[in-house]
């Protein structure tokens, strides 16, 4: 994941404000629910007037940046794999790598989300009201999220946009996701003269949404804190026991991906323990899970992979940087997660096709989230309107965010290092014989 907002600097750290904008939310709505009921008048006066305005003026701020966010990202990360006819064997095997695993992580957050099903500790009455409460923001998506659902011809020629601004427009992420596949692959194979104008043009629109992010999130403790009133004084502690199931099933689903698929790749197609190979890069671990941040865990990474592992400097020195923007496992599994829950949660019932495109979704949308500050919550919004769920269901899981950016950075940085050293030994440059005296 991406560095949290507001790490530097004097005072309270922008996450913990975050975290203390959804408990002072929480209380004020719960006790709020408790005591004078959600439909007095004074409660109805203060949502309409103070809560929802400055709620919908955090949220209006990250969907404003979600079409050019996704163009520029996706364009950046598939130039920046260089001339895609001489990416070469290296290459394609460590880009082949994390979209496997990638997709497999996927994969194991929606089995695991469907086992664990969180959002059956909120009763159906309190799903009844959140749909009534956000019918009206719903109900002019639905008919894009039927459009979405279904599966045919239709489904992969509405992919190819007839205008990519119609597209972006429309807050058709799907449009504006291939446009810039095929944008960022036509940079690779033009000249290099020609290509680096526009690519710094791109980087450019990249720093510049990524400030306005910053910009929003400045916002979020309040934002948060005036979403969560607005559903905790109705609903009062209906949403709190969903809230923490949906937290242990995302450390579930990412505890599962390691213990299951990256051990199974390091005992099996690597030939090495994985609690040795922990210890060997505990320290990149330990970084990543305190910084959130694949990028500041980067040069830790190199470290350990070279000294601790043995795997040779050029293949670290190219996979990793590739794997700090493409090898999302954690990303992936905590994005599917969160659109399945908060469709259920507010009633909008997911078949197995919409599940499938979840999955997609969450893989497509974690590679351009990767190396954005902050930048995977304007994505999440957009593949929740894609399915006719209100942004406003963002407020229920961001407040409990950190830990779980923490722990999904981990694991991302966990498939980082398995891949160098995958890759290395499929060169025949190293073999777990090579590993340095510990």
């Amino acid at each position: 994941m991406s560095e949290p907002i507001g790490t530097s600097g004097r005072g309270m750290k922008l996450h913990t404000k975050i975290l203390l904008g959804l408990a002072v939310g929480i209380a004020l709505g719960v006790t709020t629910n408790l005591t004078v009921g959600d439909d007095h008048p004074t409660v109805e006066l203060f949502n309409r007037y103070v809560a929802i305005p400055v709620g919908q003026v955090f949220l209006r701020m990250l969907f404003m940046v979600v079409m050019p966010l996704v163009f520029a990202s996706i364009s950046l990360g598939v130039a920046g794999l260089g001339d895609i006819r001489k990416v070469g064997r290296v290459g394609g095997k460590a880009v082949g790598y994390f979209f496997i695993t990638t997709v497999l992580a996927a994969t194991l957050g929606l089995f695991v989300v469907n086992l664990m099903r969180p959002w059956e500790r909120v009763t159906p009455e309190t799903r009844v009201e959140l749909m009534d409460r956000f019918k009206g923001d719903a109900s002019t998506r639905v008919e894009a999220a039927a459009t979405t659902a279904k599966f045919g011809p239709e489904t992969f020629i509405n992919i190819v946009p007839r205008n990519p601004i119609d597209a972006a427009a429309r807050t058709d992420m799907l449009g504006v996701i291939f446009f810039g596949l095929m944008f960022g692959a036509a940079l690779t194979l033009i000249p290099s003269e020609r290509a680096k104008p526009m690519i710094d043009w791109l980087e450019a629109l990249n720093e510049v949404v990524i400030r306005i992010i910053h910009f929003a999130m400045l916002l979020a403790p309040y934002g948060v804190a005036a979403l969560i009133f607005t559903v905790s004084s109705r609903f009062g502690f209906d949403l709190l026991l969903a809230v923490a199931a949906f937290v242990v099933t995302v450390l579930l689903a990412l505890a599962l991906h390691v213990s299951v698929t990256l051990f199974a790749i390091l005992r099996f197609a690597i030939g090495l323990s994985p609690f040795k190979f922990i210890s060997r890069v505990r320290a990149a671990l330990i970084t990543a899970f305190s910084t959130s941040s694949s990028s500041a865990t980067l040069p830790t990474a190199l470290e350990v992979s070279e000294m601790q592992l043995g795997v040779p400097r050029r293949i670290a020195g190219f996979v990793l940087p590739i794997g700090s923007t493409m090898c999302m496992n954690g990303t992936a599994i905590f994005e599917g997660i969160t659109v399945i829950f908060l469709a259920e949660i507010f009633g909008v019932d997911l078949t197995i096709p919409q599940m499938g495109i979840v999955m997609i979704m969450s893989v497509i949308t974690a590679i351009g989230a990767a190396g954005v500050p902050g930048g995977s919550i304007p994505l999440l919004v957009g593949i929740l309107t894609m399915f006719g769920v209100p942004g406003e269901g963002i407020a229920i899981v961001l407040g409990v965010d950190r830990i779980l950016d923490m722990s999904r950075t981990t694991v991302n940085v966990f498939g980082d290092l398995s891949a160098a050293t995958w890759v290395a030994k499929s060169e025949g440059a190293w073999t777990p014989a090579d590993l340095p005296e510990a």
